[in-house]
């Protein structure tokens, strides 16, 4: 049977950073911590409860005042890696879940703190809170990462003022105004780690869900920079060339013009929940000239209340030849999965080409 998350906080694990605490914490006692996170009901809770269980097992061990917290956690941290602790290890998201539990009224300390903890364990969820709280400051803090010597420090100048994080608290100010996002993603688009890159790309495509023209002018500025820049901006703009967004299609010379669909079919057109839909059909480029053609298909999803939700899927994107003809052949699984519940009824399938919705054809979804 697969270990469930959750249970990367075990009792071998707390043995373990126990050992490492009795070095870092004057007066630390290894009894009383086990004691503490390993208590009555400990078992029952989920991956965050037992992350903020162990946060407030850490705090009794812990200066009173907050400050010196920042001090004591470059200890901590230094001895981990000592002690044979790999860095970016999920365990250890209690760390910065400690400074935004009680830092809050401390700013200083508390960035002190988080400049070195995310190089040790990312703590893109832990500044949000201090972004609302403290927006002008946090933010010019942020600027100011997006030029550190560390590539996780730099990476969470971008992550931490997302303002769609997955998983994570919105930031309702960036996500109606991103012009503080801005500067710290101007530093960064040539940023020589590949993964500061993608959390650009990442921050503009949140950023394009609330905000296109804004991102539709930072492709057009930043076109051509470098290869992998260009790559970064269209990670970038992923929700809008699926949305069909006319000034990115354009941007990126998509016309649906000469982009021909054929023979598009639904070789199950009754489906049971758990086996996959399988559809055909084929492209054609009409035109007289090559053509990037950027093939996709929609799945409207039927709800629980009977409407229809849009789904879009790539399929591929590349360039046909004058007159050139493929065929194309897909599944689609509707194997339960954890983020989507299917329900039973009518659904609906459309081919989009260079984000043109040709055809729209209906199936039955069975259970």
């Amino acid at each position: 049977m697969a270990s469930l998350l959750k249970d990367i906080y075990s009792p071998v694990f707390y043995n373990r950073l126990a050992d490492s605490l009795a070095v870092s914490l004057p007066g630390f006692s290894k009894p009383v911590f086990l004691e503490a996170v390993l208590s009555k009901g400990f078992e029952s809770m989920e991956l965050k409860e037992r992350m903020r269980h162990t946060t407030q097992a850490l705090r009794r061990f812990m200066p009173g005042a907050f400050k010196g917290t920042a001090a004591l956690m470059k200890r901590l941290i230094d001895q981990l890696r000592r002690d044979g602790f790999r860095d970016q290890m999920l365990e250890f998201m209690f760390l910065p879940d400690y400074i935004e539990t009680y830092g809050g009224d401390d700013y200083k300390e508390s960035v002190k703190a988080f400049e070195y903890i995310t190089q040790f364990i990312t703590c893109e969820f832990a500044v949000r809170p201090f972004i609302i709280r403290y927006p002008d400051a946090m933010m010019a803090q942020m600027l100011v990462w997006s030029q550190h010597k560390h590539d996780q420090v730099r990476r969470l100048s971008s992550e931490g003022c997302r303002p769609r994080l997955p998983w994570a608290m919105a930031l309702p100010a960036l996500k109606k105004d991103p012009q503080p996002v801005l500067p710290i993603l101007e530093n960064l688009k040539n940023d020589p780690a590949e993964f500061v890159r993608r959390s650009v790309a990442n921050n503009l495509n949140d950023i394009a869900k609330d905000n296109p023209d804004t991102v539709i002018a930072i492709a057009a500025k930043w076109k051509g920079i470098s290869r992998e820049t260009d790559a970064l901006i269209k990670h970038g703009s992923r929700t809008l060339l699926k949305q069909g967004h006319s000034a990115i299609l354009e941007h990126y010379g998509l016309s649906g013009l000469h982009a021909g669909l054929s023979g598009f079919t639904i070789l199950t057109p009754a489906v049971k929940t758990g086996n996959k839909l399988h559809f055909t059909f084929s492209v054609n480029n009409k035109s007289k000239v090559a053509q990037t053609i950027r093939l996709e298909y929609a799945v409207y999803y039927r709800k629980q209340n009977g409407s229809l939700n849009r789904k879009v899927f790539k399929i591929s994107e590349r360039t046909y030849q004058a007159g050139e003809t493929a065929l194309i052949e897909r599944r689609q699984s509707f194997e339960p999965i954890t983020t989507r519940r299917y329900h039973p009824g009518l659904h609906r399938l459309a081919i989009i080409l260079n984000g043109e919705e040709k055809e729209i054809l209906d199936f039955m979804l069975e259970s």
